[in-house]
């Protein structure tokens, strides 16, 4: 089977053909750190995350590069006296990293912040001077700015003609020859803190955010890679203003372009300028964290995804069945989840996420898998419950979903275990005694703990009443 994804520049499915079949190249925008991450910039590292996986089971090795955009005007915008911009950008950069590794997202190969990289930067626009596709600023205010008329493939990722485009409002005008050309480079400004300004041959500044990704991504990941990804809002201006200037400067660039949807709220994007913002942090504090990651993954990562109470609800449910089947499962055979081999994944399940990862048909094989376990437990068939508990854990292994096992539930749940065991052992008791007035009371105190007793021949197990 072959793996098939949407490539936003095309505007269709393309069949996934590697520049190295054995490192896969992917470079993926990530946050401006003028402030903590909301719920909409999980959503966006979660579905690049949920590639990233996939992409490593069928190959084996990605190199994966995601940025911190640590300088920006937003980024000076809201630093303070007490808290310059580069400590804000740092304590901001923490939060994103929290917040990721809080739903299990993989740490990427590479983290390069901006700052870090100013040099190819300003090799990057020299070049780009040189061909006849920059020009420095005839008032001396230090910028230089993109010719978007010289390149005539501009537009190439958003299918937009110049003239359609609005005019590009990241620096002062007056010196542009177009209103569309872009700031490859912004002339220091006298109200703004020395250690935010580099020197330049164009004078005292700092880096336009457009050439930023194509220098980190050039030094990273070479002139030609595979997957270029991030959110749809991204499309324009930023990624058609990388792709240009890339591409003009004599790089091949990303060979596929690859856009997740956005999380809405009553149908408008979720936007920190908009203030319709739900804050990552208090997200992760009033759910589990597999339950978010679970929301989050259940769209198809292209689609809009409008979240909702119910939304927490629907997946903590989902989870809970699957946790379910596998304590079952595990106690047939007799040793915890952890213990069992996966297996190879069902025929089903691949082919949902070789059609440009289509994580929902896969999460609807995964709740089929579940559901065939059941029903050969129910059955005592042993071994067709055994083939579907490692078909199980292979598919949640692969999408980051697997429920925690008895054996690495900690101390806590040693100590329930041992004191619901005690219970059901007082219960059995009671009922060899045919005391049932005793057997009652046990079995409804510890339903009353919100815990179900399950009886079968092999004896009575419990488990959490989700």
């Amino acid at each position: 089977m072959t793996l098939r994804l949407y490539d936003t520049r095309a505007a269709t499915l393309r069949d996934f053909v590697p520049l190295d079949s054995e490192n896969i190249t992917m470079y993926v925008c990530g946050p401006t750190v003028q402030s903590g991450p909301h719920i909409g910039h999980i959503r966006g590292a979660l579905s690049f995350d949920l590639l990233r996986r996939w992409l490593a089971h069928r190959y084996g090795r990605v190199t994966f590069v995601r940025n911190v955009t640590d300088i920006d005007d937003k980024v000076l915008a809201n630093a303070k006296d007490a808290e310059p911009w580069w400590a804000l950008a740092y304590r901001m950069e923490q939060e994103f990293t929290a917040a990721y590794a809080g739903i299990g997202i993989l740490p990427p190969t590479y983290e390069p912040r901006a700052t870090a990289s100013v040099p190819q930067m300003q090799e990057l626009i020299a070049l780009l001077i040189e061909r006849g596709h920059a020009y420095p600023a005839p008032d001396g205010s230090g910028d230089v700015y993109f010719d978007v008329r010289s390149w005539s493939e501009y537009g190439a990722l958003t299918h937009q003609s110049i003239d359609a485009m609005e005019p590009a409002e990241d620096a002062d005008p007056r010196g542009k020859r177009n209103p569309q050309d872009f700031a490859l480079w912004k002339g220091a400004k006298p109200n703004e803190p020395a250690d935010a300004i580099w020197t330049s041959p164009w004078g005292a500044g700092r880096p336009g955010w457009h050439i930023e990704c194509s220098a980190m991504s050039k030094r990273y990941l070479g002139a030609d890679f595979d997957i270029h990804g991030g959110g749809l809002d991204l499309r324009f201006p930023h990624h058609e203003n990388e792709l240009a200037q890339s591409t003009a400067a004599g790089d091949g660039f990303a060979r596929y372009w690859v856009h997740n949807g956005l999380v809405t709220v009553n149908g408008q994007k979720m936007s920190k300028s908009l203030g319709n913002f739900t804050l990552a942090a208090d997200v992760l504090a009033a759910h589990d964290p597999l339950v978010v990651r679970y929301a989050l993954a259940a769209a198809h990562y292209r689609s809009s995804l409008d979240l909702s109470e119910s939304s927490w609800a629907e997946a903590e449910a989902a989870l809970g069945r699957i946790s379910t089947f596998l304590q079952r499962a595990a106690r047939t055979a007799g040793g915890g989840i952890g213990f069992f081999a996966s297996q190879s994944l069902p025929e089903a399940f691949t082919a949902a996420m070789d059609d440009d990862l289509g994580v929902p048909q896969a999460l609807a094989v995964l709740h089929e898998t579940v559901r065939a376990g059941n029903s050969a437990l129910d059955a005592g068939e042993t071994d067709a419950a055994l083939d579907a508990l490692r078909a199980v854990l292979a598919m949640t292994s692969v999408l980051g979903l697997t429920p925690a096992s008895d054996a690495n539930a900690g101390a806590e749940a040693s100590a329930l275990d041992s004191l619901v065991q005690t219970m059901i052992t007082q219960r059995a008791q009671a009922r060899a005694d045919k005391d049932w007035a005793a057997a009652d009371r046990i079995r409804d105190a510890i339903a009353a703990a919100g815990i179900t007793l399950e009886d079968s021949p092999a004896g009575t197990h419990w488990s959490i009443d989700g």
